[in-house]
């Protein structure tokens, strides 16, 4: 199947064949239809599968075939980094159209929000925005929703993980009744099924691979104390040229340690993490894209939302502590049917953890052997707690790591 048997308009098609789109992906060719017949949808699709377009593009071909200038869908999404990758996809793919767009969030100053006020009080197509800033300008009574056809709710399982259900309803209320609204979630918990009965009518749904790892993706572990976790890193970067890698952390503190670290080792990396301002953010994000920085240190703000083609490596420094996120961290690489690697660092601490994500997958992650300069680490025995672990030492290891 092709783009062209969805026979959207043609300024639409334009935009797509001038980014390379030829074949849409499994989530795309079952939501494009749907969308299009108008129909609520429900659709679980994991980290990587195109479901951004699979959305946006029925949404803007109505756009094309409607009449009037007021806001026609509003897209609610858990990070700023998520609502600035869909405002710039929405560029491609509108670039022939007279679509208009906006993408809001928190954090920038006094002018942005009065960018943000003129663009919901005119009229702008389509709003992409992080919820408690568009429940900032709701508030303030002058945005333009009354003729409203999408609600789009993007990550949405992120978004009640990180406690914004009360928030997405909150939106909803200032909504017409009468709308299209689309859920999208990379999971499919109890609480997604529960939201999406109270907002959805007569809905259809999609579940396409659900909490599997990319079949691109060649994913292992190692594990190691505490101690081997950059030596390690070092390794895995010094053992061939690898342009493009992101390390993931669950906390902004190791993020910042590790940070320090790499660049003591002349390494050139830069990090990513919630106590940047919003400009230094997209910095740091613009330089690792155009390969002017070779490793990217990330929190999982970063996990899921951030489409950056030709990562090379991923490695979890730690493992996530929300089984479901090692999918999306792993998922940064292998996009697109394309080929990545992805290693874990295992610590005793974290063993179980680990299981969890073996039985989430369904499958058992293979576990490498450190290399023999840094030593060996402990055994992996999930089951059986703290029993069997060699001890580390840590006089012999920095012998080791010398010869």
């Amino acid at each position: 199947m092709t783009f062209k048997e969805f026979d959207l308009d043609r300024s639409l098609q334009d935009g797509l064949e001038a980014m390379g789109f030829d074949k849409p992906t499994p989530i795309q060719e079952q939501a494009i239809p749907i969308i299009l017949k108008g129909k609520d949808l429900i659709a679980c699709a994991q980290t990587g599968t195109g479901k951004t377009a699979a959305y946006l593009l029925p949404v803007i071909n109505h756009i094309l075939h409607r009449e009037g200038d007021s806001i026609d869908a509003i897209i609610v999404v858990p990070t700023r980094e998520l609502a600035v990758q869909i405002d710039q996809q929405l560029e491609g793919f509108s670039y022939f159209t007279p679509i208009s767009s906006i993408a809001i969030y928190g954090g920038g100053d006094g002018s942005s929000f009065d960018r943000e006020k003129a663009a919901l009080k005119q009229g702008a197509d389509i709003i992409i925005a992080t919820p408690g800033r568009l429940i900032s300008h709701l508030n303030l009574g002058y945005v333009a929703v009354e003729a409203l056809q999408h609600l789009i709710l993007d990550e949405a399982d992120r978004m009640l993980d990180m406690g914004f259900q009360d928030d997405i309803l909150k939106i909803i209320s200032h909504l017409p009744q009468d709308r299209q609204t689309l859920l999208f979630s990379a999971t499919m918990p109890p609480k997604i099924r529960q939201l999406a009965n109270k907002i959805l009518k007569d809905s259809e749904e999609i579940t396409i691979a659900v909490s599997k790892p990319a079949e691109g993706v060649f994913h292992a572990a190692f594990s190691v104390y505490e101690e081997q976790k950059l030596e390690l890193i070092r390794h895995l970067v010094g053992a061939k040229e690898l342009p493009s890698i992101i390390i993931f952390s669950s906390t902004k503190m190791n993020v910042k340690a590790i940070q320090k670290e790499l660049q003591k080792m002349n390494l050139s990396a830069d990090a990513i993490h919630s106590d940047l301002e919003q400009h230094e953010r997209e910095e740091v994000l613009r330089d690792f894209r155009n390969r002017e920085l070779q490793i990217l240190v990330a929190t999982d703000i970063l996990s899921r939302g951030i489409d950056i083609e030709g990562i090379s490596l991923v490695i979890n420094y730690d493992v996530p502590n929300d089984a479901e996120d090692y999918i999306h961290r792993i998922g940064r690489t292998a996009r697109a049917a394309t080929k990545g690697v992805a290693f874990t660092f295992i610590n005793k601490a974290d063993q179980q953890k680990f299981k969890r994500i073996e039985d989430l997958i369904g499958t058992e992650i293979r576990k490498v052997k450190l290399p023999p300069h840094i030593g060996e680490g402990p055994i992996y025995s999930p089951m059986k707690k703290n029993r069997g672990k060699r001890k580390f030492n840590k006089k012999n290891f920095k012998k080791k790591k010398r010869s």
